[in-house]
């Protein structure tokens, strides 16, 4: 311990450097941009704003009780809560937001995102200090080029692959630790964190280190080949603790992701012979889209000094060979396609390519390190050398390059980076001199690589904003407390489970922020199936279900999945929604028809072919037959800046000047005692993509993408005869025309509809829910089939009166039981599945390391008390 409390003070302050000087400098790069706490700008960048804001704050109601761990009913009807966090929220910094309110995350991911990249730096000051032999300024040097380099900053509005930067330089220095001196603690805990906090970026990490050790291994296969099967064991026991949620998350995927990308070509589109050059200069920023370069700058000095490593002559040309061939591989996983799918988990990206290449800055600045550690006075010509040739490749690519695709490399990139490869290059040769202020230049060299730092994350955060933008805070914030305020009276007025809907919200996971329980979703971790059945029923969602939007259905389909409440800012006017409430200018409406989570049927659900759509769900369960909906005619009657052409099937709406939206209009007589819908279905979704429309009906108007939404755009409910008119504006899009099926006027017979709900919700079961429960009574004169809106999931298992019965699934989407006939109680219960094996996973993998850790310093004892005796028994 005292061994301890005088190393921290040898060291203290470089280690408060190198955690400060990047958080620092990132809160200058964002203050340059308008970003502080209570700015106006936010830092909620693209996913930030859509998940990771939303998220956390759904983190935050775990901490507070208000939602399980497991399970979470926000999103899509329900999700594994679990598999999900496993994805976005399972950092060690994450639990940080229980101190903060929901209403100010933008502040708190702000201060989340500085942190962990002063975590980051202090991570690798520990890593330079044990591992490198240099000054100590440059360890702290090195550290700020680590922390602020473009991948970490440049995708930072992923805010958890920064955590991955964090436990990086400390699973290297475990795998030294344990090579060298035989301890693997450090290995185990820093594998097992990362494992836990984010698979995705794990499995990269992992193939790696693996590498990276094989490699050291063979380079002093001596030495180490003992040392390996210590790493493999330590590495395997780490993985199988971290099964606690790596296992569940694995089987959610599989039941519900997306499949594999099919190899289809042998080199990666949209990449150039100059991307790794163009991107080993201060400051370019191109897109973190499509059609973008890797991000591997770390900054000039660890590239100098990564040259130097490969014309240094005192290193030992096999292990040249044996880091060059690591480095090339990474690189090589930029064009090789096959390589870049692996990197990914055989999964091309969606956006944020090259997902991979901070391997390639790690490296870099790795290799810096151990040639820093070999330079001396004799090898000055060996250095001048290679800031002439990377010079002198700069200076090539400028004249050969293809311009049109290089032209984000700005002229003050190009006379910076040049510039400072020549002044790091004059400091380090008056280093090795007998210059008599040389003492200073170690910290003048931090001072210069700070500076570096701090342009080159400015330039990314710069384009951050022009790439993706930095929203106003208002966005999140303007009315929050108005809806807030709404949700808390329907907790308070509803001690049954109910769902609710904001119309007007910025983001589709909204839900989550709120704790309501609600339709839409934007998540890569989601049930597919339900999404996919819920899109039968008019609910948008298409691909890969990687969204689900609840705007633009029917009445039917709020009744089914028991919409009570709808929010909204204009006037609702849909049948049966009454107003109930208002906030601001946000106003609360509650459905007088929506259904309790259950509904009692009969086995004829569950035939092939039947209930494909809503309407005929409808009829099933009320025991009615006949039409619901009738169609009438929507006749065009006006448009503006737009040529529209008609035909029998089809309208096309072309742009008549680029600058300006398209709008059309359209004219709908609306029978007695009718909600209208007009239905809006583009001749090609694909064609759509980006195309907004901005609808008006009755001075109501609402804005959304076109191929997001359902299709069903609510005309509103008239007691008498009515003539309405919608118009529609559309804009954005790359296409020069937006072509759709004429559209038809829809109508619901409200008073057939009212009889239908009535016979149903007499069949109604209302089940109470408790976090990843949901309980409730019935009495039967017959068996019969329960039906609930749960989304079905391998985790569930429903019980009868405390004994487990067989689930079965409705379209593969919602869980049922077969209930006999009697007075029971039913309990459905939510564990994710593989939870219960992970956790044991988790518990005796731990254990038998421990153990192993503890024998491993016996047998070490016991060698050291023989050597002794050995010794003793010699001097006599």
């Amino acid at each position: 311990m005292k061994h301890l409390i005088v190393w921290i003070k040898q060291h203290y302050l470089a280690m408060i450097l190198s955690f400060s000087i990047p958080l620092l400098l990132m809160a200058i790069a964002y203050y340059s941009i308008g970003i502080y706490p209570g700015s106006e700008r936010s830092i909620l960048a693209t996913d930030s704003f859509a998940q990771y804001a939303n998220f956390h704050a759904s983190f935050h109601n775990v901490l507070h009780g208000k939602q399980s761990i497991f399970y979470s009913w926000s999103g899509s009807l329900g999700l594994n809560y679990w598999s999900l966090a496993a994805y976005y929220l399972n950092g060690l910094f994450t639990p940080l937001v229980g101190l903060f309110d929901n209403s100010v995350m933008p502040d708190t991911l702000y201060y989340l995102t500085l942190l962990k990249f002063g975590a980051s730096g202090l991570s690798f000051w520990f890593f330079a200090y044990h591992t490198f032999n240099i000054d100590r300024w440059l360890t702290i040097g090195l550290s700020v080029s680590y922390a602020l380099m473009s991948y970490a900053v440049g995708y930072s509005e992923v805010i958890m692959w920064l955590d991955t930067f964090v436990y990086l330089p400390l699973i290297v220095w475990g795998i030294h630790r344990l090579m060298d001196e035989k301890k693997p603690v450090l290995l185990f805990v820093s594998y097992l964190l990362l494992f836990l906090s984010n698979f995705y970026m794990a499995f990269m990490v992992g193939v790696f280190t693996f590498l990276y050790t094989l490699i050291r291994t063979v380079l002093d296969w001596r030495k180490y080949r003992g040392r390996f099967a210590a790493y493999l064991l330590t590495s395997f026991l780490a993985g199988g603790a971290s099964m606690l949620t790596i296992l569940p998350t694995v089987l959610d995927l599989s039941n519900n992701g997306e499949s594999m990308t099919i190899i289809d070509r042998l080199f990666t589109q949209d990449t150039g012979v100059w991307d790794i050059i163009a991107k080993s200069m201060v400051g370019v920023y191109d897109t973190a889209k499509y059609e973008s370069m890797p991000f591997i700058y770390i900054g000039l000095l660890p590239l100098i000094f990564c040259v130097y490593y490969f014309l240094c002559g005192k290193i030992p040309w096999k292990n040249k060979v044996g880091y060059g061939s690591l480095l090339v591989f990474l690189i090589a996983g930029v064009y090789i396609y096959p390589l870049n799918l692996f990197w990914h988990g055989m999964h091309a990206p969606n956006m944020f390519l090259f997902r991979f290449s901070f391997l390639i800055s790690f490296l870099t600045i790795l290799l810096a390190g151990f040639g820093l550690e070999k330079f001396s006075k004799e090898e000055s010509n060996r250095l001048l050398n290679g800031v002439l040739g990377i010079g002198g490749v700069f200076v090539l690519f400028l004249i050969l390059s293809n311009k049109k695709r290089y032209d984000v490399i700005s002229f003050e990139s190009l006379a910076v980076t040049i510039g400072l490869l020549f002044l790091y290059l004059s400091i380090w040769l008056f280093f090795q001199s007998s210059f008599k202020w040389k003492k200073w230049l170690p910290l003048l060299l931090v001072v210069l690589m700070s500076g570096e730092a701090l342009f080159n994350a400015r330039s990314m955060v710069v384009g951050i904003l022009y790439d993706w933008g930095y929203p106003d805070r208002s966005y999140y914030t303007k009315s929050y407390e108005d809806v807030q305020q709404l949700v808390d009276e329907t907790n308070q007025e509803d001690s049954s489970f109910f769902r609710l809907e904001n119309l007007d919200v910025e983001s589709l996971n909204t839900s989550f922020n709120f704790g309501y329980h609600g339709v839409s979703m934007f998540s890569s971790i989601r049930n597919r199936h339900s999404s996919q059945y819920l899109n039968a029923l008019g609910f948008r969602s298409l691909g890969t279900n990687l969204t689900i939007d609840y705007a633009n259905n029917t009445l039917l389909a709020d009744t089914i999945i028991g919409m009570k409440y709808n929010i909204s800012k204009n006037e609702l006017n849909k049948f049966g929604y009454d107003k109930v409430s208002e906030s601001g200018e946000y106003t609360l409406y509650e459905n007088q028809y929506a259904l309790p989570l259950g509904i009692l049927t009969d086995e004829e659900i569950y035939g092939e072919g039947s209930v494909k759509n809503q309407t005929e769900l409808f009829n099933q369960l009320s025991g009615m037959e006949g039409e619901l909906f009738s169609f009438g005619e929507a006749a065009l009657i006006d448009s503006a800046d737009a040529i529209v052409t008609e035909t029998e099937e089809i309208i096309s709406i072309g742009e008549q000047e680029a600058s300006l939206a398209k709008q059309v209009t359209w004219l709908v007589t609306i029978p007695a005692k009718t909600q209208a819908y007009l239905s809006l279905v583009p001749l090609d979704w694909a064609k759509t993509q980006g195309v907004d429309i901005e609808w008006t009906v009755e001075g109501n108007t609402r804005k959304n993408k076109l191929n997001n939404t359902g299709q069903y755009y609510n005309l509103g409910y008239y007691e008498d005869p009515t003539t309405v008119k919608l118009t529609a504006s559309f804009s954005g899009g790359t296409e020069q025309k937006v072509e759709l099926y004429r559209p038809d006027a829809v109508f619901l017979n409200t008073d057939r509809f009212a009889e239908a709900v009535e016979k149903i919700q007499k069949k109604g079961v209302d089940l109470q829910v408790d976090g990843r429960k949901a309980k409730g009574t019935v009495s039967l004169e017959k068996e019969q089939v329960l039906l609930t809106t749960i989304p079905y999931d391998r985790g569930w298992k429903v019980l009868i009166d405390g004994e487990e019965a067989d689930i079965q699934t409705f379209k593969d989407a919602f869980l049922t039981v077969i209930v006999p006939a009697g007075e029971h109680e039913i309990e459905f219960v939510f564990l994710p599945q593989g939870f219960m094996v992970g956790a044991a996973l988790f518990v005796s993998c731990i254990l038998i390391f421990t153990g192993y850790v503890l024998w491993e310093r016996k047998r070490k004892k016991t060698r050291y008390y023989i050597e002794e005796k050995d010794q003793s028994e010699a001097s006599l």
